[in-house]
């Protein structure tokens, strides 16, 4: 369900010839030194497998806090804002030109999104933050994919997959009031063109979007139905062929509404990641409009669905069915089947081979999620609307009206969760306190690469080392370099 961001990359900067501070000589070189390291680590992490982006998601959230926490008491300094109780005195030598690469902005199929120059310090600022939401909003992702582990596993329980919800939910949380203090951050500069990743409307949008996957999340943890499809998917766990799901009457209600709640979310996300593309000139990314549309479907999908597990509770199977007819419709499946024996066979192997490839996307855990939850939703009522028309045919025998009518009469969503005020990071009493001192001259900001970081960066370097360093090389070829004749 959740979106796979990618994290953007970044130019190599020397705070130490922007900045100077009388009283914290230290403080911008350390602060350089944070960012070279976060930046190895985000060239790293691009180079990485799925699985072991998943592992050093924890280790990239620690280096962006560190680097947050120089950066902010730079940005204190300037302001002229204490730091710890401290004042600390920073003198702007010349203005930041920074490179980041706009991960959310569309690109030609095989290239990479554009590299987009910023001047300013709320430039750096304002893209570090985004990646720490990026990188927030996929712990949480890892954390869902943990959550249907746990319920596919007949071994894990169910507090194993509450516990990964919530510490979804509190990812997506703070997810939020991260894209809430960027808004704040961005009225006081101007965003250059091309610069998506950074703009009001798209920061805005991942707002609600990360509002929304909060919401659903809220639902989630107590609906039962993906459970039981993911327990279809292995093949030792028999439990969902001899005990049928259960849900109270009461919170089915409750679920739709929060779910048309997140529809909402959905929906204002979508349009303004539209918006977005139109006014910055630098269309966003299409996965991420898609992904947003989807979001609002299944979303409306999974109220219509709670509605109709609300009637058949009451002994109303028919407006159940006609219930899980209208989620068909929002998701855009075909409601009618054709008569023809081949064509059934036809669209039934069909089906089965695109349930196969799901389960392989949530086993490998790359892929999985970019449909915004819609296959499995799908899977959920088919199920269901099997079961409810065996049932009506055999003992109620009751009509199904058409569901327009009943997709007009949805009620209002109805909210969970209230946005959260961001905390940045600070730096600690004794890490300020070391920045009284004289900076090092041999430090790692002053070693850092003036190179560019694009996906080849640093590849001729790493050749040319390994080629010097093979057994048999010729002597000296290394001080020599790759030019050099040595026959």
């Amino acid at each position: 369900m959740p979106f796979a961001f990618s994290l953007p990359t970044t130019s190599s900067l020397n705070l130490a010839g922007y900045f100077s501070s009388l009283s914290h000589p230290s403080l911008p070189q350390a602060a350089s030194a944070a960012r070279s390291i976060l930046r190895n680590a985000l060239k790293k992490y691009k180079r990485m497998n799925a699985q072991s982006r998943i592992e050093n998601l924890s280790s990239i959230r620690t280096l962006l806090d560190e680097y947050l926490a120089y950066l902010l008491a730079i940005d204190s300094g300037l302001s002229g804002r204490p730091v710890q109780g401290e004042e600390v005195h920073i003198t702007l030598v010349n203005e930041i030109e920074v490179e980041w690469r706009a991960s959310l902005a569309a690109s030609l199929p095989g290239r990479e999104p554009p590299r987009i120059k910023g001047r300013g310090l709320d430039y750096e600022l304002c893209f570090v933050l985004s990646t720490y939401a990026y990188i927030t909003s996929l712990s949480a992702r890892a954390q869902v994919h943990a959550s249907f582990f746990a319920s596919s596993s007949p071994s894990s329980g169910s507090d194993t997959r509450a516990n990964a919800i919530n510490a979804a939910t509190k990812f997506y949380l703070q997810a939020n009031s991260i894209h809430l203090y960027i808004i704040q951050r961005i009225s006081e500069f101007h965003v250059p063109p091309g610069a998506v990743d950074i703009s009001l409307l798209t920061q805005s949008a991942l707002a609600s979007l990360a509002l929304a996957e909060a919401t659903l999340l809220a639902v989630l943890k107590d609906d039962p139905y993906p459970i039981v499809v993911a327990q279809q998917r292995n093949r030792d766990d028999r439990e969902w062929m001899i005990k049928a799901p259960e849900i109270p009457k009461v919170r089915a209600h409750l679920f739709a509404r929060l779910c048309l709640a997140a529809a909402g979310h959905a929906g204002k996300a979508h349009a303004l990641l539209s918006a977005s593309s139109s006014a910055a000139g630098t269309g966003v990314e299409d996965a991420l409009l898609k992904y947003t549309r989807d979001l609002q479907n299944t979303s409306k999908a999974k109220a219509c669905r709670f509605f109709g597990i609300d009637a058949e509770l009451g002994g109303k199977t028919g407006e159940g069915i006609a219930w899980l007819i209208g989620a068909k419709k929002e998701l855009g499946l075909n409601i009618k089947e054709e008569d023809g024996s081949r064509l059934k066979s036809f669209s039934k192997l069909k089906r089965n081979w695109s349930e196969k490839r799901e389960d392989k996307k949530v086993d490998k855990g790359g892929e999985w999620g970019s449909d915004a939850g819609r296959f499995e939703e799908t899977r959920i009522l088919e199920m269901l609307e099997t079961k409810w028309n065996k049932m009506n045919d055999t003992i109620n025998t009751q009509l199904v009206p058409p569901s327009a009518p009943l997709l007009a009469s949805m009620p209002s969503g109805r909210e969970i969760h209230a946005p959260k005020i961001y905390t940045p990071p600070s730096l600690e009493e004794e890490t300020l306190a070391r920045m009284r001192a004289p900076p090092e001259s041999n430090s790692q900001a002053d070693n850092a690469s003036d190179s560019d970081d694009s996906s080849e960066e640093g590849e001729g370097n790493r050749s040319r080392i390994e080629a010097s360093s093979l057994p048999g090389a010729f002597p000296g070829s290394a001080q020599s370099g790759t030019s050099a004749k040595y026959y």
